[in-house]
Formats: C-alpha cells, structure tokens, sequence
C-alpha cells in the first residue's frame, strides 16, 4: 500500500522559510518521479514542483520558479520541499504526491493527506 506522510507545515510570516518533508512507503521510492501539490482555500489542486527518480531533473511553475527546491534522499525515502520568500498567497494545505514512472514531471497518482503551511502576519 502506498503511503505518504507530510510533515513540516505550520504558520510562518510573509518573507519566512518552511522545510517540508514526505516520508513514502509501500512501493520502490527510488524508481518514481515525485511531486509536491497544494490546495488553497476554496480552489483545485496546483502543482508545485517535480523531480525525478535520481533527483537530478527537477522542475517547477512560474508561481514559485526561484522560492522553492524540492529533492529527494532516496536512501531515507524522503522528499522535501524548501520553500523560502514565502507570501500570503502561498497559503493551502502541501500534498506529496508518487509519480506515474520515472520521469514524467508533474504527472502523479497518489497523494498523502497533506499537512497545512499558513502564511501570515
């Protein structure tokens, strides 16, 4: 069974850092690509940032290009997402979530249940 646990959440001020962390389990972390999601209040799921199998390919949208890193220890079976400058509209509940293969960025198919990351002054 596949498992993802997000930690690292919490209440920050606008300019502030936040280290998110997903512990996986129940499959071959080290062979898929993963990703993390959000959800802000009363809107859809907005991809974050992707990375692959070897952590070497990583991508990310305009709305965070330069204010977060995601990487991956595979030997830890873990990802994380480095998010710094953060602002208000960075607000939502942070999903992990296990790519379909390797490779393929920003595509996924299980998510955990997210853990809430508000920012605010």
């Amino acid at each position: 069974e596949v498992q993802l646990v997000e930690s690292g959440g919490g209440l920050v001020q606008p300019g502030g850092s936040l280290r998110l962390s997903c512990a996986a389990s129940g499959f071959t972390f080290s062979s898929y690509a993963m990703s993390w999601v959000r959800q802000a209040p009363g809107k859809g799921l907005e991809w974050v940032s992707a990375v692959n199998s070897g952590g070497d390919n990583t991508n990310y949208p305009d709305s965070v290009k330069g204010r977060v890193t995601i990487s991956r220890d595979n030997a830890k079976n873990t990802l994380y997402l480095q998010m710094n400058s953060l602002k208000p509209e960075d607000t939502a509940v942070y999903y992990c979530a296990k790519g379909i293969n390797s490779g393929s960025l920003g595509s996924y198919d299980y998510w955990g249940q997210g853990t809430q990351v508000t920012v605010s002054s």
